[in-house]
């Protein structure tokens, strides 16, 4: 298959000296209008009271159930911690208590699709050297006014282990992206220093395998971008967002890819598929 990167040499120098870069306008807002759309529809049609899954960041182990486990290959719903009153019913619509929606959109819904595995992607990852790129799951996160959760400082290799490590964050702001809505931040240069803990799933469910690291939030920047921007996140770089504590979402869809040219999908991962997920292209 003949497909062409569409990276400057400035550009990849960026990325790999900072760890993450920013494509302005990659998609459009018919794009954006769709995906957004398509989403919308999925939540009308969605029964709240088929899952009281929370999505958390800082006690994964807790929240972490079958449901979540079996949404590899499926479109399912998480609810945001802050969600819930105190007899379990949500405190408001079910539109604004969603945190996100995974984990396999790019493989069960056309709109998401479509874009997820579009010519300028899989021209994107080529630039990045992909031979045989794999998308292993996509969300939808909403960082809802008002109650959207932190997500802590993490790398997205510590999800996603392959030997060697070949895990890219592609992350697509759907809506403007602000210090003020739960902007991603990051450190830049982190990735250099290596993967730092595993996420992983055993007989004992899962757990990091290691405490996390203590970070300066001195050292992080925000990476405001406006509605249609890609953010490209090298899989070790040390990336984090706030809770949205303002009246405005902060709508994106995130894929994570890898490649699986010469490279193994370590046993522990929690994602065990059933169906061996469709390669991008091979070259």
């Amino acid at each position: 298959m003949g497909i062409d990167g569409n990276l400057t040499s400035d550009q990849l120098s960026f990325f790999y000296s900072q760890g993450y870069l920013v494509m302005e306008s990659f998609s459009s807002p018919e794009e954006i209008e769709s995906m957004r759309k398509t989403m919308e529809q999925l939540l009308n049609d969605f029964d709240p009271s088929s899952s009281a899954s929370i999505f958390s960041t800082k006690n994964q182990q807790r929240t972490s159930d079958d449901y979540f486990y079996e949404s590899a290959e499926k479109v399912s719903f998480f609810f945001e911690e802050k969600a819930f009153d105190a007899d379990g019913n949500l405190k408001q619509p079910k539109q604004l208590s969603i945190n996100k929606v995974g984990h396999a959109l790019h493989e069960n819904v056309p709109e998401f699709k479509k874009f997820s595995c579009s010519n300028k992607m899989s021209s994107l990852l080529h630039s990045f050297g992909y031979k045989r790129p794999v998308i292993i799951q996509s969300m939808y996160i909403f960082k809802q006014p008002g109650i959207g959760g932190e997500v802590i400082p993490h790398q997205d290799n510590s999800f996603l282990i392959t030997e060697p490590a070949t895990c890219t964050g592609l992350w697509l702001a759907l809506e403007d992206a602000t210090v003020t809505n739960g902007c991603l931040w990051a450190i830049p240069g982190s990735h250099k220093d290596g993967l730092v803990r595993k996420f992983i799933r055993d007989d004992n469910g899962v757990h990091f395998d290691r405490p996390s690291p203590s970070y300066d939030q001195k050292n992080f920047i925000p990476i405001e971008v406006k509605a249609g921007s890609l953010v490209v996140i090298h899989g070790d770089l040390i990336h984090q967002s706030f809770e949205n504590k303002s009246s405005k979402s902060r709508h994106a869809y995130s894929l994570h890819v890898v490649d699986t040219d010469g490279c193994k999908w370590a046993a522990e991962n929690w994602i065990r598929r059933k169906v061996d997920a469709e390669p991008l292209y091979v070259s």
